[in-house]
């Protein structure tokens, strides 16, 4: 399995017990959706690794796991690292709802300028994320937040946004 092939689940962050139990953190919307896995990958040394698990209970994004065939003195060894899931497990989102992944290459295409450009990519700030916008050899760098975002057409690979009177100018002067 390649990461390109995964998404980004989270990471193992600390022992739980002495049985070599470990705490996880699903850095998810909905960690419920995943209260019932059989197994994650983890990325050990630039490769992910399958391991089944045994028990798993969730409380809120975090979850305590026991992986099959597992001693305390390994399980310490996965502490900090990215746990990943294949992307045919991610829940299908509708309406104005996407994951970043699935919107690389849409067009954008805004009330007042119309069409903007393509998104190349999404810079993920702390504050917020941006899409970053191909538009006549400049980059477009637009806030992804429900007030601007007014349709997602995935059949058509389109955004229909609002951008903040006077944010595509700034570009494009």
């Amino acid at each position: 399995m390649d990461v390109k092939d995964c998404f980004y689940l989270g990471l193992v962050v600390k022992p739980f017990s002495y049985k070599g139990e470990l705490v996880l953190f699903f850095d998810v919307d909905e960690p419920q959706e995943y209260s019932e896995l059989d197994g994650v990958y983890i990325e050990i040394s630039n490769r992910l690794i399958l391991y089944p698990i045994e028990a798993l209970r969730l409380n809120g994004n975090r979850a305590v796991v026991r992986f099959e065939n597992m001693n305390e003195e390994d399980s310490l060894k996965l502490i900090t690292k990215k746990l990943f899931l294949p992307l045919d497990l991610l829940p299908k989102l509708d309406g104005n709802k996407f994951y970043f992944h699935e919107v690389i290459g849409f067009k954008i295409i805004d009330e007042e300028k119309g069409d903007i450009g393509i998104i190349n990519s999404i810079v993920e700030y702390p504050a917020q994320p941006l899409f970053s916008i191909a538009f006549k050899e400049k980059e477009i760098l637009m806030p992804v937040v429900d007030q601007i975002i007014q349709k997602v057409d995935r059949e058509a690979k389109i955004i229909y946004i609002k951008a903040p009177e006077g944010l595509i100018d700034l570009y494009l002067s």
